[in-house]
Order: structure tokens, then sequence, then C-alpha cells
């Protein structure tokens, strides 16, 4: 089979020395020596099918790959190219980003307004059930700003590890808590403002509760109809059985900074499993350990980010509209 797609540098990687992050794929020139090449979103797909096995090795491997230059314009090439891989979608169930629904199996990526930054975070990490793999396609790139930064959490982990031992070691062992009261009816002006009907796609109180029951969560209505809900205490650090890295999966440094609204205090949201708070010191330290790490690339249309949501943590950055970035969940 003729190599259709060759690995590419780009500008806005991060070069740790054993690996460029993110990796980046873009389908070969058609030149004299290369007689075929990717020029519809059929080969695309095709391309995906034959080499998916490959494909999710490269993502154990780098922990995230960037589709540049693949002939995909708008949601519904984007679903028929993540088709492609075959892998089951994730009913985004229990996430705290306002969304709208595409296709079954895309939606918008968070629809906070645009000057709000989105810190970073592992998807769904504040819930037991989360997806293994994400997908993010853009659409409309903005004009500037609004970049999906990406970090590789090991390396988080390590640099945690190195400057923080003790906060470290109190993680594991008392695990974290998030609370979030979530409104009644989705509300766009918060950046965590998805509504509880959306949250757990249903209406029905009794439903809502059953789903909390199944996680773990406590819940409590409140005369607003607003829904508080507490997770059980839940794993900061992982080992990612596949490879032993130690990664820093959680949402502590995104409900931290982020998780404020007329219905939320961030430093009550985030609390060790004992209810303490995290220390303010470390949390400052966090952020800039993860902003040193961060590869920050630049949005063109038709990328498609492929990651590996065990091992990467996103955020994003404010933006000059319009932007528009779809995303998908793998289980």
């Amino acid at each position: 089979m003729v190599n259709l797609v060759s690995p590419t540098k780009i500008k806005d990687q991060k070069d740790f020395g054993d690996i460029r992050f993110p990796f980046v794929l873009t389908p070969n020139e058609n030149d004299s020596e290369i007689k075929e090449t990717i020029q519809t979103l059929e080969d695309a797909c095709d391309w995906v099918k034959t080499n998916k096995a490959h494909l999710n090795d490269q993502l154990l491997e780098k922990g995230a790959i960037l589709f540049r230059g693949f002939p995909l314009k708008d949601a519904r090439d984007f679903d028929k190219f993540i088709g492609a891989f075959g892998k089951e979608p994730l009913p985004y169930v229990g996430g705290a980003a306002p969304r709208k629904v595409i296709t079954p199996r895309v939606f918008t990526a968070n629809e906070a307004p645009p000057d709000q930054l989105i810190p970073f975070h592992h998807e769904m990490a504040q819930v037991p059930t989360f997806p293994r793999e994400l997908f993010f396609f853009c659409e409309t790139a903005p004009s500037t700003g609004g970049q999906t930064p990406l970090v590789l959490s090991n390396k988080v982990y390590r640099r945690m590890v190195d400057r923080f031992p003790e906060y470290v070691k109190d993680l594991e062992e008392k695990k974290v808590v998030y609370t979030r009261v979530l409104p009644n009816g989705d509300d766009p002006a918060s950046p965590i403002g998805r509504g509880w009907q959306s949250t757990f796609q249903t209406e029905d109180r009794n439903e809502v509760e059953r789903k909390c029951r199944e996680q773990g969560t406590s819940f409590e209505w409140l005369p607003d109809g607003c829904l508080k809900t507490i997770s059980a205490p839940l794993p900061a650090i992982k080992e990612d059985p596949r490879n032993g890295n130690k990664v820093w999966f959680n949402s502590i440094i995104a409900v931290y900074r982020g998780w404020r609204d007329s219905r939320n205090d961030p430093q009550k949201a985030i609390t060790f499993g004992d209810g303490s708070p995290m220390p303010p010191e470390v949390m400052d330290g966090l952020e800039a350990i993860l902003e040193d790490l961060a590869a920050d690339v630049t949005w063109q249309r038709g990328d498609v980010y492929f990651i590996d949501n065990m091992q990467v943590l996103h955020a994003r950055r404010s933006f000059t509209p319009p932007r528009r970035i779809l995303a998908s969940l793998v289980k």
C-alpha cells in the first residue's frame, strides 16, 4: 500500500527531546514519486479504516494526534471521519460545559463566552464514567486566540512530585471531591452553565436521582429548582494500566479557577476527600507547570485532534469570534 500520509513538524509543537507533541500527520503531496494521495473525504475515511490499528498504537505512544490538511469541511465530514475509526461514542452525561448536539456523536465544544479562559482538565474527570478518547474538529478558526492547548499528564505528575511532594501524597491518600450547583435550565453566560436537564439528558427528577446514585454522587434539590451535586471521593492521580505511567487525572485547576458563577464558588467546589481546601500556593504552582508544558497549536480550518483522555489534559484560550470547534467522545 502506498503511504498516503507522513509525520510533519509544525512551529507550535512542544519538543520534549524524546517526542514532539502533539504528533502531526498530513497527507502527502501528489508528485512524480507518489502516484496517490488523499484528495476526498472518502479517501481519508478509507485510509483511517486501513490504518486504525497503527493509529491507535501511535495515540498510545504520542498522547495526541493532529490530522492537518485532510479534506474535511463541516460537521457531516467530521462525523464520517471519526466514524471510520469504528469506536463507540460516549454520551455527554455528567459534564459541566454548555454544548449543542449536532449529530448523535458530534456536538459543539464548550460554548462558554469567548472572553473566558477554560483551564486545563481531563474530560469528565469529575464523574466515574469518562471518555477514553476525544476528537476535536475546527470548522471555523478564530481570527485570534481560541487554541485548545494540550499537556501530557504524566509530565505534570512528575513535575508536581518534584515541587509539591507532600501535596501529591495527600492527593493520593485523600482523593478529591467535586461540588457543583447545576442551574434549572442551561445558563449560556456561565462556563459551567449546563442545566441539570442537559447534564443528565432528562427532565425527570427521579431519573436524575437514579443516575446520581449510579455515579455515587450525593445530590440536593434546591428551592429555586437548581441541583447541588457532590461527588464521591475520586482519584486525582491514576496509573495508566497500558504503560504504567502515573497521570495527573483530574480537573482540579479547572474547578479552582473556572467553576465560578452566580451559583458556584470555585474554592469550595474542589476539596480534598476529607473536605479540606486546596492550598492556594500549590494551585499557583500547578497552573504555572501546566502553562510551561502546554503545546499551543493555532487552529486551522479542517484540523482534527485525536486525543487520549487518559494521557492528555486540554484547555481553551479566550478568542475573537467567530470560532466553531466540534467535539466527540469515545468510550
